[in-house]
């Protein structure tokens, strides 16, 4: 087999992604940006890390003399040839070492490529690896899933490399069995794990594929905290990108992002942590129809994935509207809606202003904001979950405009005790993107509050509720003066302006904060449209929530209502009506 220079290979990719001659989205760029730059801080006396070439091609090695397990390589019995993108991952993720005790830095790698593109085949083989060739005297490593099939889809390929590879056994003195792999000298293994196991293990490497489909972090977090009695552990986190916004996937990849986007070399101080993430995607000025955004989401583009194929789903996706979101889901890597989403998700996401803050409580002290019309809209249907506050800002003008948008503040009133049952309110809750109240029901005093708090800053000239759950409140609004409307969840009041809202989407002329915690709630959105075409929001699964949603369609329902009341009737009730004008 012929030697290659992985360390170079990995600085050519790098270079050529940053260089812009290999199409790559932002957040490769800047992860690529921060190699290069690291691999030239490193010289300092100051840098933690130093890059370590012969560790970097040691994995490179041991994985390119394995064979393949599936397709038409393994039937030709060739070994695998990683990809220049493959050997950076994995010439960053083991060849960085700290300088104070020579061990790895990054004990977590996160990887996000889409299907097809080699990702079981390189789990596969860093799982082999870590039980071989890692140095860890009795090495355990997990394929974790959240079912045994998809356990299978990286510890199955690992164990046909192993079977197929007599001096890898001999040299390692591992035992192939039925439902693991073992090394009797050490008593290392190799097996799967399902679930949430529980305590009891100590592994050294944890591999858990597809996490878009765990429901929370139970099995993630379990093998975690069981590596503390390791000197370098490894997890590694693979996936595509899936529909559950709420879910540990989703949240730790925003995470991600918003780190990368505050490195040194894109303005912000170095980032040090023990993760390395990797998302192959497209950005999202990119038109997902082109050719162009299925070479730069798949970094395995007619090697693994054959450039017909992926051209034909592409296809069928533009053919075929209801094909759209798993064509974008499964081969660009772009997080989408529930199946029968009523809302475009990525048109919501281009709304973004990010002027806005992200935090309600801090959105409304905007300079721009102050004095301004705002309707306010409540939807208070449950007392144990999410009750919503809306808030939206008319255009200045007569019509809404990209210059002179709708502009849209949501609160998201929680009970603490239900935010210690769900792990993606936590994590908003720990953003400060949550209005937690004490206790297991929502403390509508604190809503009020906040009203009360509007009413002082904006001119605000209506509050729209569901008469459901809100007779307390409203009682207390009145009371206090505040101009109330009942706005009833039928048909009739939220078709045309769930339309809208829609409509002022796909504009750009509704402009938010991009909380993440809005983003579930209208990817949540579903709607069948009836005989006469209207449509009423709905919610595919009861964890699905719609409250914010719901009531910002209120709120631009009564936005409607009042600008058609301010349609003249005729001429002489128009002021700028002339009888010597041309009007």
């Amino acid at each position: 087999m012929e030697s290659r220079n992985y360390p170079e290979i990995a600085q050519r990719y790098a270079r050529e992604v940053t260089r812009g001659k290999i199409p790559a989205c932002k957040s490769i760029r800047l992860q690529c940006q921060r190699f290069l730059d690291e691999l030239k801080a490193q010289r300092s006396k100051d840098f933690p890390h130093r890059f370590d070439a012969d560790q970097a091609s040691r994995v490179c090695k041991f994985i390119e003399r394995l064979p393949h397990s599936k397709g038409k390589w393994a039937r030709s019995k060739e070994t695998i040839r990683l990809e220049p993108w493959q050997i950076w991952i994995l010439c960053c993720t083991f060849g960085w070492l700290r300088k104070r005790d020579g061990l790895r830095r990054f004990r977590v790698l996160f990887v996000v490529v889409p299907r097809k593109n080699g990702k079981s085949a390189l789990s596969a083989g860093i799982g082999l690896y870590m039980l071989c060739a890692d140095n860890e005297f009795g090495a355990e490593v997990y394929s974790g899933a959240t079912n045994e099939k998809q356990a299978w889809e990286v510890f199955g390929p690992a164990r046909l490399m192993a079977q197929r590879t007599p001096a890898l056994l001999q040299r390692f003195g591992i035992e192939v069995n039925a439902k693991n792999l073992t090394r009797v000298q050490d008593n290392s293994k190799f097996e799967t794990i399902v679930g949430d196991p529980g305590d009891g293990q100590s592994p050294s490497c944890s591999i858990h594929d597809e996490y878009h489909e765990h429901a929370d972090d139970g099995q993630v977090d379990c093998m975690q905290t069981g590596m503390g009695a390791r000197d370098q552990p490894l997890q590694v986190l693979i996936t595509t990108a899936g529909d559950n916004l709420a879910g540990p996937c989703y949240a730790r990849i925003d995470e991600e992002r918003r780190k990368l986007a505050g490195i040194g070399h894109n303005g912000g101080p170095p980032l040090d942590d023990e993760t390395f993430f990797v998302e192959y995607t497209i950005d999202e000025d990119d038109d997902w129809r082109s050719e162009a955004a299925l070479r730069k989401a798949n970094p395995n583009y007619d090697v693994s994935v054959s450039a017909d194929f992926l051209k034909a789903r592409q296809r069928d996706a533009i053919s075929t509207p209801r094909k759209v979101g798993v064509f974008k889901t499964k081969h660009l890597n772009l997080w989408v809606a529930a199946k029968a989403a009523y809302f475009d998700v990525e048109a919501w996401r281009k709304c973004r202003d990010p002027d806005i803050p992200v935090r309600a409580i801090d959105a409304i002290e905007l300079e721009r904001l102050r004095g301004r019309r705002c309707i306010a809209s409540l939807d208070l249907a449950s007392k144990v979950d999410i009750a919503a506050l809306e808030l939206l800002f008319p255009p200045i003008a007569a019509k809404p405009s990209i210059d002179d948008p709708y502009i849209r503040i949501g609160f998201y009133f929680v009970p603490s005790e239900t935010v210690l049952k769900v792990e993606a309110y936590q994590g908003w809750d720990a953003q400060g993107l949550l209005n937690v109240t004490d206790g297991n029901i929502i403390d509508y005093d604190e809503i009020l509050e906040v009203l009360r708090q509007v009413r002082g800053m904006f001119q605000l000239e209506q509050v729209a509720y569901d008469p459901h759950q809100a007779t307390y409140m409203v009682t207390t609004m009145v009371k206090e003066g505040f101009p109330v409307l009942e706005y009833r969840p039928i048909v009739l009041n939220f078709s045309e302006p769930m339309k809208e809202l829609d409509a002022l989407t796909k504009a750009g002329t509704i402009a938010h904060a991009g909380c993440p915690v809005m983003e579930w709630q209208i990817n949540n959105v579903v709607a069948q449209p009836d005989a006469k075409d209207n449509v009423y929001p709905r919610k595919p699964r009861e964890t699905a929530k719609i409250d914010n949603p719901v009531a910002l369609i209120a709120a631009i329902g009564v936005a409607i209502a009042k600008e058609e009341e301010a349609v003249p009737t005729s001429p002489w009730d128009d002021p700028n009506f002339s009888l010597t004008g041309q009007n």
